[in-house]
């Protein structure tokens, strides 16, 4: 028996040569399936072929690649110590293909290289943004004063040249009227407020407090801001609507005195906000200052585990366009006031001057990072806000237009949330407190200043306007501008326009785009309800591919409008940058 069993591994190694050598695992693994019984017969010394005839030599248990027999059996000891050195072996020579998945890690590199390029689009997107609340500032300033002065003429002289129309003013002459009238008004009301008083009353308190209080300061400012505008454009309308009673204009009243109101709590609200970042500067160990910083890095950890669309980022993106200039010029009351207590001395300006770097450097990184991250979750691509950016300027052009229904600023206040008034009242309070103007030179250096500030209006509304058409154009949406603005009655929807729409020249030229926008608005008769437009931009994707749809599909689309907002829908509760739908 113990000769049967040497002489079957003649036997073995032959049906390992059969089957493409001793070597080839898979033959040898379908042969390690079958063989239990065998098995058992050839290691208790049974004869060989077994009883049933088969003629086939026994399978035997392949143990690391080698089959085991009576002599390897005596080696079993060292083939298992072995078999720790040849896994270490396997870990160390193991490969594999990374272009098995290549799809996935391309999709990664993307990501990368997404996030590289944010800061940059972000940043421009922001410089535009900018600039263009810096556009609605000045306004206020430099040209809102001029406008109300011809107004107020046109109404002394209006017996002199007769009534040509039923109307004393055009409504853009009335709205400015308004606008003239609150900001007077709420700069006398503040001069009753004391700032001395405020600041020492706000240093007083612990640290915790002022934290406290100023996160309670932000809330209150968006909200503020979201419903602000909507005071101020219910003023406007209930101003200017056609009337048919006289006594219908008495409704003016209450709207101006709710007006007056809210843009004098609202200035204020920002006075107690400078306050507590001047409070924070003059601290001495600026701990203050440094939870107040901190503070910007809590909205990363409430934005960027969220969930956002287009529309939600476009939101949040003119938030933080509103919210950083916001803080440029609350940093330039706060360098004013401390200017003005030691005495302009040039010398203090470079010692504020890290902690302004400190609060404009941390306000940066923290858009960037919380950009780079939403978009990284939410697969959305760099190329976004080059949209938004379009959209944007798309507000900026569409306000030159002879069928312009709103001025430029507040469109800006709708789409950003920005609203100019309160800021200009406060900040002409605390110039006019902080710069004592006493002699014939010091008027004539406010007139220069004020030429100035009237040239630099100017030179940024042109350089703005050019960008807009750029921008506009590169983004194909020239041919929205060209499209009436839609009417409506009351209780009915707006119908969706045709995505596509020629003008009666045909195709629009540059030089038609042009005078489009440099035209002045001319006044066309209309009914009562069909005042009640909407934007051009409230029907129009930024994007132009809703222009590739065929008009066919426009009809199926009015029965199954989507959820989401356009992007240029976007007007409402932007100051809430963290508002999902």
């Amino acid at each position: 028996m113990a000769g049967v069993g040497d002489a079957a591994a003649p036997g073995s190694s032959g049906d390992g040569r059969r089957g493409g050598g001793a070597g080839a695992p898979e033959q040898q693994q379908q042969q390690e399936a079958g063989s239990g019984e065998q098995k058992s017969g050839c290691s208790s010394g049974e004869s060989w072929p077994p009883a049933g005839g088969s003629g086939q030599p026994p399978q035997r248990t392949e143990t690391l690649g080698f089959y085991e027999s009576d002599r390897e059996r005596k080696k079993k000891r060292s083939v298992s110590d072995l078999s720790l050195l040849r896994f270490i072996s396997a870990e160390l020579t193991r490969g594999y293909f990374l272009e098995h998945n290549e799809a996935k890690y391309t999709e990664r590199r993307e990501r990368v290289y997404t996030c590289m390029r944010i800061p940059r689009e972000l940043e421009k997107l922001m410089f535009f943004g900018i600039f263009l609340c810096l556009d609605a500032f000045l306004y206020v300033f430099t040209l809102l004063p001029l406008r109300v002065f011809l107004a107020l003429f046109q109404f002394i002289t209006l017996p002199c040249y007769g009534l040509r129309d039923r109307r004393l003013l055009q409504p853009a002459q009335v709205c400015d009227i308004f606008k003239g009238v609150i900001l007077v008004i709420c700069y006398f009301m503040m001069h009753y407020v004391d700032y001395s008083m405020m600041y020492h009353l706000i240093r007083g308190q612990s640290v915790i407090k002022l934290y406290i209080i100023y996160n309670m300061l932000e809330v209150a400012d968006r909200l503020f801001s979201s419903f602000g505008q909507d005071i101020l454009d219910a003023l406007y309308w209930t101003a200017t609507e056609p009337k048919e009673r006289k006594r219908a204009h008495i409704g003016v009243i209450p709207h101006f005195f709710m007006a007056v109101l809210y843009v004098f709590l609202h200035a204020i609200l920002i006075m107690v906000q400078a306050t507590t970042l001047n409070v924070a500067f003059n601290s001495h160990n600026k701990s203050l200052l440094t939870i107040m910083m901190s503070n910007n890095f809590v909205e990363i950890k409430g934005s960027v585990f969220k969930k956002f669309e287009k529309n939600n980022l476009f939101q949040m993106s003119n938030s933080d366009i509103k919210e950083r200039f916001t803080n440029y010029v609350l940093l330039l009351i706060v360098c004013l006031r401390n200017m003005e207590q030691f005495s302009w001395n040039p010398d203090h300006l470079w010692v504020l001057f890290p902690d302004v770097c400190m609060v404009i450097a941390s306000e940066i990184a923290v858009d960037i990072v919380k950009h780079a991250f939403i978009t990284k979750f939410n697969d959305i691509t760099a190329d976004v806000y080059s949209e938004y950016r379009a959209s944007l300027a798309f507000d900026l052009v569409s306000s030159r237009q002879k069928n312009a229904y709103t001025d430029y600023s507040d469109s800006v206040s709708r789409r950003m949330g920005f609203i100019p008034l309160p800021l200009a009242v406060l900040l002409i309070r605390v110039v006019t407190s902080s710069i004592k103007v006493q002699g014939v030179l010091a008027y004539a250096c406010v007139v220069l200043f004020y030429c100035g500030l009237i040239s630099l209006k100017v030179l940024n509304s042109i350089v703005l306007l050019g960008k807009s058409c750029q921008y506009v154009k590169e983004a194909k949406m020239e041919e929205k501008l060209f499209n009436p603005p839609p009417t409506s009655t009351p209780g009915k929807p707006l119908s969706k326009p045709q995505s596509k729409f020629k003008s009666p020249q045909g195709i629009p030229t540059d030089e038609s785009f042009s005078a489009s926008v440099t035209n002045q608005p001319v006044h066309q008769k209309e009914n009562p309800t069909s005042l009640l437009v909407t934007s051009n931009s409230d029907q129009f994707l930024t994007t132009p591919d809703g222009e590739d749809k065929d008009i066919s599909q426009d009809n199926s689309e009015l029965k199954h409008r989507s959820s989401k907002k356009d992007l240029l829908e976007i007007d409402r509760f932007t100051i809430c940058g963290n508002r999902i739908d």
